[in-house]
C-alpha cells in the first residue's frame, strides 16, 4: 500500500507554478491576480480562504480578497461580482461556499464570467468540461486527476466507481475519469447495493460525505481508493475538540490498496493546486 501524498505532490506542483509565474514576469507578461469574496464568518471558509491568500504568495501571484458581514444583502454581492468581472487586472474570482441562506448561491456562481469562474462552476465550463474542451476544471476533480497522473495510476480501460453526483465532485468527476478512458460508474444515495459496485472497482472515489462509508468489506485487493469526504466529528481527547475524518474507513481498507489517500493531507491540498493551475490557465486563455 502506497500513500497518494496530496501535500508532498501540492508542493512539487506549486514549484512548478512559481517557476512559470517568474518566466512570465521576465517577459513582461501579466501576474496572474486571484480574487476571494468571503461573505460571513464561517470558520471553516474563513480558514480555507486564509489558504489560498498563502498559495498565492506562494507562487507568486497577486491576490485580493473581499470580505463582507454576513447580512450583505444579494444584490450588493451580485454589484461586486459584476466589478471584479469588467476588472482587467484581475483573472480568477472565488465567490466561498457556503452563503448566507438570503443569498441565491446559483445566481452568485451563474453572475460570476466564466472568464474568471476558476472554480469552474459556471454552465459554460461545465458544458465545456463535458466536451472535452480547453476550460477551467472544477478544483477538486482537476487535482485528484493531477494526484492520480503524479503517482502513474493506470486508468486505461479500469472500472472506476464514484461514489457522490454533486456538481462539485461527483458529476465532474465522473467525466473527468471518462476522458481518462475509465468505465465510469456513479453511485449515490439511492443506488442499491453500492457494496455489488464498488467489489468490481479498480479505482473508487468517494464522495459521499458520510464518514467512514466505505468499508474493507466493499473492497477488493489492489484498488486505488480516493477518499474526498471530510467531516468534523467530535473528539475530546484532541486539542481542537475535533478530528477530520474521510468517507473511508482508513485503517481497515487501507491494508487492502495498492493506493489510497489520508485524510487530511490528501485530495484538499490538490483542491488548492487545481484552483492555482486554473488562474495560471486564465493567462494564455483569457488575458489580453
Amino acid at each position: 500500500m502506497e500513500l497518494l501524498n496530496g501535500n508532498e505532490v501540492s508542493k512539487k506542483i506549486k514549484l512548478e507554478i512559481k517557476e512559470k509565474v517568474i518566466t512570465l514576469k521576465s517577459q513582461g507578461k501579466k501576474t496572474p491576480h486571484l480574487a476571494a469574496i468571503l461573505v460571513g464568518s464561517d470558520g471553516a471558509s474563513m480558514t480555507y480562504v486564509a489558504a489560498k491568500e498563502k498559495d498565492c504568495m506562494e507562487v507568486g501571484f497577486d491576490s485580493t480578497v473581499l470580505r463582507f458581514d454576513a447580512n450583505l444583502s444579494e444584490e450588493a454581492l451580485l454589484e461586486e461580482v459584476e466589478k471584479i468581472n469588467n476588472n482587467p487586472d484581475i483573472d480568477g474570482l472565488i465567490v466561498q461556499l457556503p452563503l448566507p441562506k438570503h443569498i441565491n448561491e446559483k445566481k452568485v456562481t451563474e453572475t460570476i464570467s466564466y472568464k474568471k469562474d476558476v472554480d469552474g462552476f459556471h454552465p459554460m465550463n461545465v458544458g465545456m468540461m463535458f466536451k472535452g474542451l480547453k476550460t477551467f476544471l472544477p478544483a477538486t476533480p482537476y487535482g485528484i486527476v493531477k494526484l492520480l497522473e503524479h503517482y502513474g495510476v493506470e486508468t486505461n480501460g479500469k472500472h472506476c466507481v464514484v461514489i457522490g453526483r454533486s456538481d462539485i465532485v461527483g458529476k465532474p468527476m465522473s467525466a473527468l475519469m471518462l476522458q481518462k478512458n475509465c468505465t465510469v460508474t456513479v453511485c449515490h444515495s439511492k443506488t442499491k447495493s453500492v457494496k455489488d459496485f464498488t467489489l468490481q472497482a479498480d479505482i473508487i472515489i468517494a464522495a459521499i460525505g458520510i464518514p467512514g462509508y466505505l468499508t474493507a468489506d466493499m473492497v477488493k485487493e489492489g484498488t486505488v481508493v480516493v477518499d474526498v469526504g471530510i467531516t468534523r466529528v467530535e473528539d475530546a481527547t484532541a486539542k481542537s475538540g475535533y478530528r477530520l475524518k474521510g468517507d473511508v474507513d482508513f485503517e481497515n481498507v487501507a491494508p487492502k490498496c495498492s493506493y489510497i489517500t489520508p485524510v487530511p493531507g490528501g485530495v484538499g491540498p490538490m483542491t488548492r493546486v487545481g484552483l492555482l493551475l486554473n488562474t495560471l490557465d486564465a493567462i494564455s486563455l483569457y488575458s489580453k
